[in-house]
Formats: C-alpha cells, structure tokens, sequence
C-alpha cells in the first residue's frame, strides 16, 4: 500500500471529524444562505425548474427517512461522524431547511401578513424546528409531520398551476392528493420500520390528520396567502391614463423619506377630485380569474366600513404582473384602505392611504408603470 493512500483515509477522517464538531453553526449559516439565495432568485411558481427543484428536495427526504430507519438498528448513532446515519440525518435537515425557505418566500409574496400571519407562522415555526430540534430527527413522527406540511404546502400551489384555475374545489383537490402520497410514502416507511411504525402510528396518523385538518380551517377563513396569486405593485394616484405602448402613465404626488415609516400616506385630494388606485397582480400562465378592489373607509368608531366594491379581470402571465385599477369619486376624508381580493373573499394585497383634502395639490411628478 503506497504513502499516498495511507494518507488519504486520514484527511477524510480528519474532514469529517471537523464538520462533526462545527456542525451546528455550518448548518445554521447553510440554512440562512439558502433562505437569502431562495429570495432574490427564486422568481415564479409556475417556472418549471422552480418546481423541480422542489420535488428534488422532497424526494432526496423521502429517500433519506427510509435509509435512516432502515439502517437505525446497525447505525443509529446521529452524532458520530463516522455513522452513516450521521450523513442521512444531515441530509434530512439540510434539505428540509431548503424547501421550507422555498415556501415561505413563495407564500410571504403571496400575502398581506395583517391577514395571513397564521399559515406563515406555521412555515416560519417549521423552519425553525427544522434548525433547532435536530435530534428529533430520529423519531418518526417528528420528521412525517415536516414531511407531510411540506406536501400540502407544495400541492396548494402546484395543483392551480396545473390546471390554471384557483378556487375551493381546486384547493380541496390539493389537499387530498397530499394526503395520498403522503399515504404512500408511510406505507413504504412501514416496511423500512415496521416496530417503530407500529409503536408511533396512532400519533403519526393523528397527526397528519391534524395538519390536514388545521390547513383546511386555515384556507376556509381566507387565513391562507392566496399563492399562487400576488401582488406585485401597487400605487395611489391623481390620474392614470393607458398609453399607445400599453404602458399606464400616472400621477403621483412626490413623496418623502417620512413615506416609507407610516402606514397610511397622505393623499391630498382637490375638491371635486377623485381617487384611482393601481394594482399589478401576478397569476401563473394561462391562469385567467377575477379580483376584487374593495374600497373601504374608517369611522368614528375606528370600524372599517365597505363603500364599494369593483370586480376586475385578470390574465396570468405577465411577469410584472396584470395591471389593472379602479377609481372613487366623492371620497370622504380620513384613512382609505382597497383590499384587493379574490372572489372568494382572499387577500391578495392591502393598499392604504389618508385622505385630506387641500386647496392646491403639492408638488406632483409623472411615473410610467411599465
């Protein structure tokens, strides 16, 4: 046996005793750098490899859960380096981290998180599980459960992208085509752990039923972001007129730093003026459907009231985003909000402003939503 290969066991060794000493802090600046990678340039939900890359991700789990309980008697050991169950419940973690910041930035686009805090903390307490319970790992439950709301995440998108429709129908088909492969994937799981399989499935069946039951509750109160609808942009403006190019030419009035730490900017409305808001809202390819701009005032109460409400078509595609607005006469000074919606009654997005009327308009500067 030369030198060289003497030595090279050892470097291995070497490499990996270190990554089993430094594990944590690498696997938590994975974790963060995946999440700031999936941000600026995971872009669409209907782009195919976006897609792909998800299934990637759920199937190298899958693959992992099996080998993990499969080799638990002989290699069960998720601390010792040299184990290969050390490896598989890295993999599992790793991956997991990945999808999950895969769904929270498609479904925090997807959102105003006034209305859809709840599902997008679920993501985010999954997330964080994934980071901070890693010896759960070795118990089945705990890994089906990530697996399971990874699924159902995945298909709610999935599926209207398919079929380029939204609705509840659509939804509910989504959901059960989650509970089938996930049905799938615990009888295989079965097989590879038959006596931990039996010990825990009463817990395992109840508690994919649970999160079936909980993401149902949560889309049939419109707490779900509406993916794969968003909105992309938004503006209040003094006029807004369609050019020969197709593109909208707005007035606006010039707005300074204080805009961007309130909430309700201040519009300042002439007599006799009305109010247009512009919405552009995304929807995947050949994805077709009607929105809502609902116009809503405060009272004295500080209740929101419902002035109006104008339904809008829409044609997916667009990477900008379809544009479209509606338009208020006889606005009545004070905070304005324009839920925009889908017809079931979803938040798409939430424009807000105040408003105050004046006797001459301050200063004002064209702006071409492209």
């Amino acid at each position: 046996m030369d030198e060289e290969t003497i030595k090279n066991p050892s470097r291995i060794s070497k490499i990996r005793n270190w990554y089993g000493k430094y594990e944590r802090p690498i696997s938590s600046l994975s974790l963060i750098g995946g999440f700031v990678f999936d941000a600026v340039f995971l872009k669409r939900v209907d782009v195919f490899w976006e897609n792909f890359w998800v299934v990637l991700h759920l199937v190298v789990i899958a693959t992992c859960m099996v080998f993990v309980h499969a080799l638990e008697k002989n290699e069960g050991d998720e601390t010792n380096p040299s184990k290969a169950h050390f490896w598989l419940v890295n993999i599992i973690q790793f991956t997991f981290g990945g999808v999950l910041s895969v769904f929270l930035v498609f479904y925090f686009r997807s959102s105003d998180i006034s209305a859809s805090w709840p599902f997008l903390l679920i993501l985010a307490l999954a997330f964080w599980a994934n980071e901070s319970l890693k010896r759960h790992y070795v118990r089945l439950v705990f890994q089906i459960s990530l697996f399971y709301l990874s699924l159902i995440s995945f298909a709610i998108f999935l599926i209207p992208v398919v079929f380029h429709r939204i609705g509840s129908w659509i939804f509910v088909l989504s959901a059960l085509l989650s509970l089938v492969v996930a049905a799938l994937f615990v009888l295989l799981i079965s097989y590879a752990a038959r006596s931990e399989f039996e010990k825990s499935k009463k817990w395992l069946y109840a508690t994919i039923g649970g999160i079936f039951a909980l993401v149902n509750i949560l889309y049939f109160t419109n707490l779900i972001p509406p993916i794969p609808l968003s909105l992309k942009s938004e503006g209040v403006y003094h006029s807004l007129k369609r050019q020969a190019d197709g593109n909208y030419l707005a007035i606006t009035e010039v707005q300074n730093w204080k805009r961007f730490f309130t909430l309700y900017p201040v519009y300042h409305k002439l007599a006799g003026e009305g109010v247009t808001v512009y919405s552009a809202i995304f929807a995947p390819s050949f994805l077709n459907t009607t929105v809502i701009h609902e116009w809503q005032h405060q009272n004295e109460k500080g209740d929101w009231v419902t002035a109006n409400k104008v339904n809008l078509h829409i044609v997916g595609g667009r990477v900008g985003g379809f544009r479209t607005f509606s338009s208020k006469t006889n606005i009545a000074p004070g905070k304005w909000r324009v839920n925009v919606l889908t017809t079931r009654g979803q938040l798409i997005g939430r424009i807000r402003f105040k408003v105050e009327i004046a006797n001459e308009l301050p200063r004002t500067e064209q702006k071409v939503n492209d």
